[in-house]
């Protein structure tokens, strides 16, 4: 099973350096989460809060693990879900991308001496599969699944457009991604979803960015 988790992840990671190139990218695993467990049908966006409606595992041990922890908790604002169910997110998404050679994983040394983590491809299908839809969901400005519009609004919400659409004039894609977002292309309960999801996620990475510009301020 791929998710929009995966997804996100894949597209956020460069093939050639193998590192993250997008800001916040654990606010957006959050949002994911959220849309990926709305979608199956196990939690909806009830008088402006995410309940539980059904607490059947999905079969995916993150997106289960958030599942019971959103079970056993109070219902709560969209921001708040999305910013518990991101958090410390990225490397269990990376390990079990490894695990299933989606990616491998890779010890290097900057300049020789400082050592980093890399992140490269092992299977290209998984995220050329997600461009694709992308691609073609932006030059139709229109998702034919709520799948690819889901994953085009964590795109727009963290502001992905340069790292996914580098050659693209960055204000076109921007529109096109918007339109998607608020497209006619699923039922109700997942519109609102993506709809509070998105607010959500730019709503946290404004804050983060604002506090991070007040510490370096400081």
């Amino acid at each position: 099973m791929v998710s929009l988790v995966d997804e996100l992840v894949l597209l956020a990671y460069d093939d050639v350096s193998g590192r993250n190139r997008a800001h916040h990218l654990e606010l957006g695993l959050g949002g994911a989460v959220v849309l990926e467990l709305t979608m199956a049908e196990r939690i909806d966006v009830v008088n402006k809060k995410i309940q539980v409606v059904d607490a059947t595992p999905v079969g995916d041990r993150l997106l289960d693990e958030v599942l019971r922890r959103v079970a056993d908790d109070r219902p709560r604002k969209p921001a708040a879900v999305v910013q518990r169910a991101g958090k410390g997110m990225t490397q269990p998404v990376l390990d079990d991308l490894v695990s299933r050679g989606v990616l491998q994983f890779k010890r290097d040394k900057l300049l020789g001496v400082f050592p980093f983590h890399r992140y490269l491809p092992d299977d290209p299908a998984v995220e050329a599969d997600a461009r694709a839809r992308l691609v073609a969901a932006v030059d139709a400005e229109a998702a034919s699944d709520a799948r690819t519009a889901a994953l085009a609004s964590l795109v727009y919400a963290l502001k992905m457009h340069a790292i996914v659409f580098p050659a693209r004039s960055h204000r076109e894609v921007r529109k096109s991604l918007k339109a998607i977002a608020d497209g006619s292309w699923a039922g109700d309960a997942t519109r609102k979803a993506v709809e509070a999801t998105q607010s959500a996620v730019m709503a946290a990475v404004m804050v983060a960015a604002a506090s991070a510009g007040s510490a370096q301020s400081g």
